[in-house]
């Protein structure tokens, strides 16, 4: 499967204030492959060390604190010389030694001519303490599930290149033929999602099944993940919220109420479960926005925000959505909602700012994102059913540049408010 996060880790590679680099994202998503691959392409060969699975590579940096003397020993665990600009070296499950984290700092301020990259299960909640690695001295990079477009390359090498060549903007651009395979591929991926292991089963066998069973297996092992826990977080806690993120999604009012979680619980009683599940990088979180105006983030109201999940094929499973509802097109109140959590997750890819949504009287529109300093307002719908009195109400108040609406209606442009194919969602700069 082709990551397109490669021309970023290749920008870092050359770029001339390069700092060792930390992969952050949730579990399962393809960190250590993404690593150890880029090392393949990039570099004349890379070295690869697990905090995990070697305890003794821990001693190592808490007995050695000078970057070269590192680089020294290991060497000559791995067996290979390592070479400035020409070997990558890869830390894995880091979180692990916080001797090795500590020990970035000595590479980016006596070594950098040696390019480090490190990842690990959980790291963002470890990143997330104060005080727990490094400030200022490392970069960082968020790696998701695959993306839609992605998922087209790695399952529809045809069909992807198609996927390329769209730019028109007319309502014509895309025949009929590429329009269903386009939908049926959209279809795929609702029910398989991102995650590299149920992509890679998908393009094996075709069978949904296998996938319904890794898709099991996945939710385990994130729930097994937070009884694991030992910080200050209640690991109880953090799996009330995990497992209350479909029924909050079900609501007509999507905005996270505590009280839906536990009768009587307060904010106090989940803020830090939540916020440990959003550096986990489980969980999306989307703010109010109190006024839909540049710059988004000076607006966030942040007692009121709505919780997505990162990945839309696990929130499918989750959610216990027959596959048949999906490829027959049946209309179900949580379609919506799954719908809202697959374009959120392609436009955080998107636009530079996370995405806010907004709610004016007693209309809301799913989402507003930040295009420089525009803002522009967006309606999701999951079928062709496109009625929209919250977009219009919105327009007619703040008159945006542009409006945008995703659906299974073809592109149009009609007076700037954009109709967007769900499919081609990724495409969205494009587009507009």
């Amino acid at each position: 499967m082709e990551r397109f996060v490669f021309e970023k880790l290749t920008e870092w590679k050359n770029s001339k204030d390069r700092k060792p680099l930390i992969l952050q994202g949730a579990r399962q998503v393809g960190k250590t492959w993404i690593m150890k691959e880029f090392g393949k392409r990039f570099f004349d060969n890379y070295v690869y060390f697990n905090f995990d699975e070697d305890n003794d590579l821990k001693e190592l940096f808490k007995v050695n604190k000078s970057a070269e003397r590192l680089i020294e020993r290991l060497s000559l665990v791995c067996g290979e010389d390592i070479k400035p600009e020409k070997t990558l070296i890869i830390f894995d499950e880091i979180q692990e030694c916080s001797d090795a984290l500590n020990s970035l700092k000595y590479f980016n301020e006596n070594a950098k001519e040696y390019c480090i990259i490190s990842a690990g299960s959980l790291l963002g909640t470890l990143l997330a303490q104060p005080k727990s690695y490094p400030v200022g001295q490392v970069n960082k990079l968020n790696i998701y599930p695959l993306s839609f477009e992605e998922f087209l390359k790695a399952t529809d090498e045809t069909l992807y290149k198609c996927y390329q060549t769209i730019a028109a903007k007319d309502g014509t651009f895309l025949e009929s033929i590429f329009t269903t395979k386009f939908k049926e591929a959209y279809q795929n991926y609702l029910i398989v999602g991102g995650l590299p292991e149920c992509v890679d089963s998908w393009i094996k066998y075709k069978d949904p099944k296998k996938v319904s069973e890794i898709q099991d297996e996945l939710v385990t092992l994130y729930e097994n993940d937070f009884g694991k826990h030992n910080g200050k977080v209640n690991s109880g806690r953090i799996l009330m919220v995990f497992r209350n993120i479909v029924p909050q999604l079900s609501k007509e009012n999507k905005k996270f109420i505590y009280g839906k979680v536990q009768e009587g619980a307060r904010a106090r009683d989940f803020e830090e479960a939540i916020e440990w599940l959003v550096s986990a990088g489980m969980i999306n979180r989307v703010y109010q926005s109190s006024t839909p105006q540049y710059p988004l983030k000076g607006y966030d109201e942040l007692n009121a925000f709505k919780l997505y999940l990162f990945d839309t094929g696990l929130l499918k499973h989750m959610a216990g959505i027959d596959n048949a509802s999906i490829v027959l097109e049946k209309d179900f109140q949580f379609k919506g909602a799954l719908t809202e959590n697959f374009v959120l997750q392609q436009i955080k890819e998107t636009f530079d700012v996370e995405p806010r949504y907004f709610t004016f009287g007693r209309y809301e529109t799913d989402f507003v994102v930040q295009d420089g300093s525009e803002i522009y307002p967006i309606e999701v719908k999951s079928n062709t059913s496109v009625n929209y009195p919250s977009l219009k109400a919105y327009r007619e108040k703040y008159q945006p540049v542009k409006s945008i609406r995703y659906s299974m209606l073809n592109y149009k442009d009609d007076d700037n408010l954009i109709n967007i194919p769900l499919y081609l969602v990724g495409k969205t700069k494009e587009l507009i």
